[in-house]
């Protein structure tokens, strides 16, 4: 009996009984409840002034910051590794995403990723909330888009802070990876 009855539940056939999916609905009202809950508690700790500043370094709803290119995709990465080398970053990798997609038999526009940083700006983040570490160290994307046109995109500093919930720490930190980032973007594709 007891193997029919998993047979059963496995297949998705079993009905349970109202009292029985109480506790389910319940817990899916409070998990929905505590969603939106972080969702006011963001907006509200998200002023004015956070969002202006995240508009002022260009970034857009998605949280990417993005600059044109006066260089094709392979020059600009050659630029970014170089120029980023000499500011003292490190460069840890770099994903060629079009040789990828060539790889299997798939067309991709000319589309690469640069993964950087420097574990002095990095590391006080991630002291404030180590969730930070799944967008560290930064990326920088460079692609064409369909008319042609390269671009350099990275991650807000201000969208992170948002995203892994750093405020009375880590402000300072962003502020100056923000001016960084914005200064050898446009070194880089200029």
């Amino acid at each position: 009996m007891k193997k029919i009855l998993w047979s059963i539940a496995a297949l998705g056939l079993l009905v349970l009984p109202a009292y029985a999916t109480q506790g389910i609905r319940e817990n899916s009202k409070n998990e929905i409840a505590r969603n939106n809950k972080a969702t006011q508690e963001i907006r509200e700790n998200t002023n004015k002034n956070e969002i202006a500043r995240t508009h002022r370094h260009g970034a857009r709803r998605d949280g990417i910051v993005r600059f044109k290119s006066n260089y094709s995709v392979e020059e600009t990465v050659k630029r970014f590794q170089s120029i980023a080398k000499e500011q003292g970053l490190n460069i840890v990798t770099t994903v060629n995403h079009q040789a990828g997609a060539e790889s299997v038999g798939l067309e991709l526009r000319p589309t690469q990723v640069i993964i950087f940083g420097n574990p002095r700006a990095g590391t006080p983040l991630m002291q404030c909330n180590q969730t930070a570490g799944i967008d560290l160290p930064q990326k920088a994307l460079i692609w064409e888009d369909e008319q042609g046109q390269v671009w350099l995109g990275y991650n807000s500093p201000r969208y992170l802070f948002i995203r892994h919930r750093l405020r009375g720490c880590g402000e300072e930190a962003l502020e100056r990876i923000g001016n960084a980032l914005k200064m050898l973007a446009q070194r880089v594709t200029q």
